[in-house]
């Protein structure tokens, strides 16, 4: 097989670049007075505005043709029929399957997912109803008051952004908290203001041996034991995961224990049981509601051709700006504090699938892959890295988000921050030039995504996420890679744990030095040993 770039659809969109090298954003709209409306889609009341990049109608077609070379929808179809599209693993992928409402059945290995995916989610209703209400209670007889859920990576970043976004559904006088740094000083800064009584902590691990959650939640473990006694431990935790024997050897009630499946990735996972934090704070119909927004994005990804599908049209024009305009970054711009962990997330959900070199077939790479993604809310975000977007010398891609009703504001207030979010992609696409004083000329042409909604509901996030991993699917496929395997996070573990045993007591007080690891890392560990005080 070809490599990409030598593929008919990568050459055609070659020599398109070189047609469009003088044209510009503003010379576009002038010579195209309905271009809002033929580069913008709408979905119910999401709309995406992708006219503010340097495309014409060529480059769509031309980009649909690239996407249709390398079986976009077909690659799509055998996903959301539990196809094993996870080649490097031999898995399915069916986080689709979690939020499916259609009732039919979805089959992986012979055997139809949804009825377990219904019973983990009315276990789910059942524990959230019973905490949210006072009817769970623990081991002092005490309702609880304070849920911390336990977990790294996506067992935290999905849940915590989701838990912030839905702020204003959460349920008063019940606080959520993530902790998920094995430093201990975020699980002590934590505890520091909870009551072991009132106190439920939600362990989130699939496999429930990860180095970091298990430290942190032997800390809340010991934390109970100590207070109320070692009897208290399994009223006040709840563990996701598949490993039912480890759960129980931790002392938590096996009926206390939410189901996890090997098809679904950690950094999509927050649709499964890894959301039972999202429905505690914000309850379990909004939750199923966030569920639903997701499954109507799916159903539009999965029936919309490709001309009018919002994933499939955001993707593509990630391509051309990363593959052949030359953006190596792309900032995510939630205009609403309460998505203002969104960027977080979308770092792991897209640099994690997507930061890879090596195709399914185990060839190099011979493109770009996934981007460098950043981002903070607006207007934060405008005084600080705003300066690099407008006048850097780097091309910087960039998404802006907002709903036009707020949660937390009236709309004279609220109008402040939509001024801003529509003030900044007019700046960024038209520029300004200033012959008198070089140092305020913009160049402008900076590509701009808007996606503009009419309020941030359970509904409206659902449908958002997903747009953003069906787009992150729709790269992975067109570059060729593996969007759903995550082995360049296992080198550095396997290290650690090699390293961890020279970091004992005994090893810190012996006179020897380090020697068996790189030079720098063998002066690294020695110096550490020489800042204690111990060894040479």
């Amino acid at each position: 097989m070809a490599s990409l770039t030598q593929t008919p659809a990568w050459k055609a969109l070659e020599a398109h670049r070189e047609k469009m090298a003088a044209a510009s954003m503003c010379a576009l709209f002038d010579g195209h007075p309905g271009r809002f409306a033929h580069f913008s889609l709408a979905l119910d009341d999401f709309l995406l505005d992708y006219s503010k990049n340097l495309v014409t109608a060529e480059t769509m077609k031309l980009l649909f043709d690239l996407a249709r070379q390398e079986d976009v929808e077909g690659w799509r179809d055998r996903m959301f029929s539990g196809g094993h599209i996870n080649v490097s693993e031999d898995r399915a992928v069916l986080h689709t399957a979690l939020r499916d409402r259609s009732g039919e059945a979805v089959v992986t290995g012979g055997a139809d997912v949804m009825p377990g995916v219904r019973d983990v989610l009315g276990q789910m209703r059942a524990f959230s109803v019973a905490v949210r209400g006072g009817i769970w209670k623990g081991h002092t007889g005490e309702p609880v008051s304070d849920v911390v859920n336990i977990g790294i990576g996506g067992s935290d970043l999905g849940p915590a952004m989701a838990c912030q976004a839905l702020a204003p559904y959460h349920k008063p006088g019940l606080n959520v908290h993530f902790v998920s740094n094995v430093d201990g000083a975020h699980m002590a800064e934590t505890l520091k203001a909870l009551n072991p009584e009132t106190t439920l902590f939600i362990v989130a691990s699939k496999t429930f041996t990860t180095q970091e959650t298990m430290s942190n939640a032997a800390t809340a473990r010991a934390w109970v034991a100590d207070s109320l006694g070692e009897e208290a431990v399994a009223r006040h935790f709840a563990a996701l995961s598949a490993n039912e024997s480890a759960v129980a050897d931790f002392g938590v009630e096996t009926q206390n224990m939410f189901r996890l499946w090997d098809w679904v990735g950690g950094r999509f996972s927050l649709w499964s049981s890894i959301g039972l934090s999202i429905a505690v704070a914000a309850g379990a119909e909004r939750f199923e509601e966030m569920l639903e927004g997701a499954y109507a994005m799916d159903r539009h990804f999965l029936e919309a051709p490709l001309e009018s599908n919002m994933p499939a049209i955001l993707a593509l024009i990630g391509v051309w700006n990363c593959n052949f305009l030359g953006a190596q970054a792309h900032a995510v711009l939630p205009y609403d504090h309460n998505l203002r962990r969104l960027p977080a997330y979308l770092q792991q959900a897209d640099m994690e699938s997507n930061g890879k070199s090596v195709t399914r077939d185990g060839d190099p790479v011979d493109h770009h892959t996934g981007p460098v993604i950043f981002g903070a809310p607006g207007t934060n975000a405008q005084h600080t890295f705003f300066q690099l977007l407008h006048q850097g010398t780097r091309m910087i891609s960039s998404d802006f988000i907002a709903a036009a009703e707020s949660c937390n504001a009236g709309p004279e207030r609220h109008a402040i921050l939509l001024a801003n979010f529509f003030a900044q992609t007019e700046a960024l696409m038209l520029g300004k030039k200033d012959a008198h004083a070089p140092h305020k000329n913009f160049e402008g042409g900076r590509p701009t995504n808007s996606i503009l909604f009419r309020k941030l509901d359970p509904r409206s996030l659902g449908m958002l996420i997903a747009l953003y991993e069906h787009k992150i699917f729709v790269q992975g496929v067109i570059w060729r890679i593996n969007s759903f395997d995550q082995w360049g996070v296992e080198l550095g573990k396997r290290l650690a744990k090699e390293i961890l045993p020279q970091l004992t007591a005994a090893q810190l007080t012996a006179e020897a030095d380090v020697d068996n690891h790189d030079g720098s890392t063998n002066g690294l560990i020695n110096h550490y040993k020489k800042l204690l005080g111990r060894g040479s």
